[in-house]
């Protein structure tokens, strides 16, 4: 029997309710309206552009999945932009000038005919749309030591933009530690305490993109004039502005105003202003002049706050375990925690399955390209046994001799440092120890370290052999 389109439509909504939480739900999901079924393509139609970029930035496993539920591996979304009635009769009845382009200025600043390049086609503005996204906030931003001097310098920034001496901020960093989100985070703190600023997000290719456009509507003196509006201007990834050397020059221009007028610039990028080859030595300079604050990858604690974070803004619940192991393989890039977050919880609930650690690995093994599966805590147990020359069952015992309790000590730390498994579980390799005990002896290792240098050397050898056995299997 053929489905229609309704049909498809509520029963995807059946299994998207399941996996958001219901405000999440009701904002991104219920507004949505299908239009008509295709062969293997739903078509939908949604509010409006920025709505659509949301789902697909944030949403876009989820859809996959369900669709494909109810149309099959080929099956797809496609969307429809809705132009809402009021739009409609803006577009009719503005008052063009003599050029035909609105007078309605962005920002209610009257500029005369200035073109908004943030325009879509069709759809009038009578202020400047931020282009931020308004879930990027300080508050589901977790601090950490990773990351605290960008956080504390950004939170200046915001209660004070263009006022204080981080001007420009810098925030610099690997993919997905949350350069996005920590720069947008301070343009929706600075709209919420000061409406009356104008802020503006805009990806380097974006940027260089609208350029190109300028240019070939001979019209940079207007592009270049939308941009001096601006009181607040965040430009994402602007190491993607290298060997662009019209971009550069007109870029500098910009920067050169606002900073003079006391206005705020931020800036993100992959790495340090110094580092930015193919970039103007004019420009970086200027980069240099204010605060260039980077984003380390987070330890174990400040990964396991993020997630626990993540699941309370979907309103999900994980076992501890399971949460342990994620945060124990996923080092490196925050985006992939919430990636797996989601495609464990879509596992879990299109194929009827328990969340356990048994489906987090094979979730992981989408993300991880080498898990450390293959070292075991018994293997950690022998190496370390045989260098202290202790046998391995006094790892294992309530011995308190001196020479033992580091040997345990060291091996639990080894083992919550190089297996993936979670500290409850290496804790009952070592004679029933609770989570708690494990914890201690990381610490009381970590003491060592940082005060013994013999013992630092042997950690390190260890590790060598331990990291040259995986290597041999």
């Amino acid at each position: 029997m053929l489905k229609d389109y309704a049909t498809v439509w509520d029963n995807c909504l059946r299994t998207i309710r399941r996996n958001v939480n219901s405000q999440s739900f009701k904002t991104w999901f219920e507004p949505i309206k299908p239009v008509r079924l295709d062969r293997d393509a739903l078509i939908i139609q949604v509010p409006n552009k920025f709505f659509y970029e949301w789902l697909e930035e944030h949403y876009v496993a989820l859809l996959k999945m369900t669709i494909r539920q109810e149309l099959g591996e080929t099956g797809r979304l496609e969307y429809q932009i809705l132009m809402n009635k009021n739009q409609e009769e803006q577009n009719q009845t503005s008052t063009p000038t003599k050029k035909g382009k609105d007078i309605h200025a962005p920002g209610g600043i009257d500029t005369g005919s200035i073109k908004n390049p943030f325009v879509i086609p069709g759809i009038k503005k009578l202020k400047i749309d931020p282009q931020i996204n308004p879930s990027y906030t300080f508050d589901n931003f977790i601090e950490g030591d990773c990351n605290r001097l960008a956080r504390s310098a950004g939170l200046a920034v915001a209660k004070k933009p263009g006022g204080t001496a981080f001007n420009p901020l810098v925030i610099f960093g690997d993919v997905g530690l949350g350069k996005t989100h920590l720069a947008q985070a301070i343009g929706n703190d600075i709209l919420r305490n000061n409406p009356t600023k104008t802020v503006l997000y805009v990806s380097s290719e974006k940027f260089t993109n609208q350029i190109i456009e300028s240019i070939r509507n001979n019209a940079v003196n207007d592009f270049v004039n939308f941009y001096q509006q601006i009181d607040i201007l965040i430009v994402d990834d602007i190491q993607f502005l290298a060997n662009k050397v019209k971009t550069q020059e007109i870029f500098f221009h910009i920067f050169n105003q606002l900073h003079q007028g006391g206005k705020q610039v931020i800036l993100t990028s992959d790495r340090p202003p110094k580092d930015l080859d193919g970039m103007a030595e004019r420009l970086i300079s200027r980069f240099k002049w204010g605060l260039s604050a980077d984003l380390q990858a987070p330890d174990l604690e400040t990964r396991m706050a993020i997630l626990e974070s993540k699941m309370n803004q979907e309103g999900l619940e994980l076992p501890y375990d399971v949460c342990e192991f994620i945060c124990y393989n996923i080092k490196n890039n925050i985006r992939e925690l919430e990636g797996v977050l989601i495609s464990i919880v879509a596992q879990s609930t299109l194929n009827r399955r328990e969340i356990d650690i048994g489906l987090t690995k094979e979730v992981i093994k989408n993300f991880v390209t080498q898990m450390s599966k293959e070292i075991t805590v018994p293997f950690i147990q022998k190496l370390v046994a045989d260098h202290f020359d202790v046998p391995v069952d006094k790892l294992k015992g309530q011995t308190r001799k001196r020479g033992i309790v580091i040997a345990r000590q060291l091996s639990m730390y080894l083992a919550k440092n190089l297996t993936n498994k979670s500290l409850k579980a290496i804790g009952e390799n070592f004679g029933g120890r609770d989570h708690s005990t494990v914890i201690y002896s990381c610490k009381a290792v970590q003491d060592l370290l940082d005060t013994d240098m013999i013992f630092k050397d042997t950690v390190t050898d260890l590790e060598k052999k331990i990291k040259m056995s995986l290597n041999e299997k």
